[in-house]
């Protein structure tokens, strides 16, 4: 999993619950643009901005992400989000994940979390196992979806599972293997099973 990808999903799992293990305690992203692997040298900007006006989704989610940050230019969540938006409305999975991260945490959008989990639940099935960690956290805490604890454990075992998954996942998962009877944990890593199929190794 690249920085902005941890960033974000630690970041909307705070605003819900919060992370484990040590893992950052501010809901505010804290990596540099240089740490995401989709922002651009400020001197490339205006020709990036003109790819994302032309509908590059790719130059959308670098604007989207320059705004974020505030590299050369003001930092505005607003113009962020409406980026980011564009991106994610194409299929960037990044971008899909971000909007579930800014709606997860009121940044630059209205706090909403089912709108959250819709962008979260796009980003998953494209195999974004940042977001399946979300998803565990939605299901766990009943945000934005009926509370079920099975569900949610599915989509942290998925996560603990694949290639590139959360470093976190596992201590989320385990936080309610206790709560789940044996018929319960066992369906639970079946569905687990069928998320992995389904949705790839991940991002």
């Amino acid at each position: 999993m690249n920085i902005f990808k941890f960033t974000v999903v630690c970041a909307a799992v705070i605003a819900t619950a919060g992370c484990d293990q040590g893992q950052p305690a501010n809901p505010t992203p804290t990596t540099t643009p240089e740490q995401g692997t989709s922002t651009v040298p400020f001197s490339d900007f205006d020709a990036t901005k003109k790819a994302a006006e032309s509908g590059d989704a790719e130059a959308q989610l670098s604007v989207g992400m320059t705004y974020q940050f505030g590299r050369g230019v003001p930092r505005d969540n607003v113009k962020a989000a409406k980026w980011m938006r564009l991106s994610a409305e194409q299929g960037n999975a990044t971008a899909q994940a971000s909007m579930g991260a800014m709606y997860a945490l009121g940044d630059g959008l209205p706090r909403d979390y089912a709108e959250a989990g819709k962008w979260y639940r796009l980003a998953a099935e494209q195999g974004d196992t940042a977001s399946w960690v979300f998803m565990g956290e939605m299901y766990k805490n009943g945000y934005g979806v009926t509370q079920d604890l099975v569900e949610a454990y599915a989509w942290y075992d998925a996560s603990t599972m694949a290639k590139g998954g959360s470093p976190f996942a596992s201590s989320k998962r385990e936080s309610i293997e206790a709560k789940l009877t044996a018929d319960q944990l066992a369906a639970a890593k079946k569905r687990a099973a069928e998320l992995l199929e389904k949705y790839g190794n991940g991002n």
